[in-house]
């Protein structure tokens, strides 16, 4: 994707915040139930959604390109509502956001010491490890509310990896070819151990929503190959063309409607 052409994404970032603002907020006064560790388990990822983006955005702005700088902070905002719904969600069922949690500690100090190509690689290993847990969150429980909120992240979620993949094709054409995938595949290290100490920490809440361990690591696994497809991609198109669709490619095969 050409550098100017971020200003359709901003485009799409507001007419998502126009909708999201029509629609208005799920309805908070129904109590929300459910497993005991899904509940803990909300509660660590709803520290990890809870951020100013700061470091992120200020890199945005050296980048030299207005347009995708724009679009950053409307990606940033979409991120702190996802913290927002997350502490409604919380209080609906009686329970506290947490002040921190470790992991998250650890995840942000990495990015910060990093260039916007690396914090960006570093921040879609977030964002597919969210991607499979808010949709084991929403498919995996029977709690209205809480499949609510968890499918208005997730369809955040399917739209922000494009957007991420759009600017890393941009930033990965600027590196010699043949170093290209060779560092895409070693970025694939940092997700695997992201999404087993998610497994491990996050484990009886996954059980509890229907996803054992081995599969909720293999599914997140599985969808590098398509992002690495789409930085890859020598049409400067194929990142906005994946944010056009359905995020179905994104969707492991084993959570995807028959044909």
């Amino acid at each position: 994707m050409r550098g100017s052409d971020f200003a359709e994404w901003t485009r799409r970032f507001e007419e998502e915040r126009e909708r999201r603002a029509a629609l208005g907020d799920p309805d908070w006064r129904r109590n929300a139930t459910e497993h005991p560790a899904v509940w803990a388990s909300v509660q660590r990822f709803q520290v990890g959604e809870d951020g100013d983006g700061t470091s992120l955005l200020a890199k945005a702005d050296r980048a030299g390109d207005p347009d995708y700088a724009r679009a950053a902070r409307l990606f940033v905002a979409e991120e702190q509502n996802h913290a927002r719904l997350l502490a409604r969600l919380l209080a609906s069922a009686g329970l506290p956001t947490l002040s921190g949690h470790w992991s998250d500690t650890v995840f942000v100090r990495l990015r910060r010491l990093l260039g916007l190509r690396l914090e960006l690689l570093i921040l879609m290993v977030a964002e597919l490890v969210a991607l499979r847990y808010y949709r084991a969150l929403r498919d995996g429980n029977t709690d209205p509310l809480t499949a609510e909120v968890a499918a208005r992240i997730l369809a955040d979620e399917e739209r922000h990896i494009p957007f991420h993949c759009a600017r890393l094709h941009t930033s990965f054409a600027r590196l010699p070819r043949p170093l290209r995938r060779p560092l895409l595949l070693l970025w694939r290290l940092p997700l695997l151990g992201a999404s087993l100490l998610v497994a491990t920490d996050h484990g009886r809440a996954l059980t509890a929503l229907g996803v054992g361990r081995a599969r909720f690591v293999a599914d997140v696994l599985g969808t590098s190959g398509d992002v690495i497809a789409a930085i890859l991609s020598p049409g400067t198109d194929g990142p906005a063309q994946e944010a056009q669709g359905d995020g179905s490619r994104l969707t492991p095969a084993s959570d995807r409607p028959a044909a």
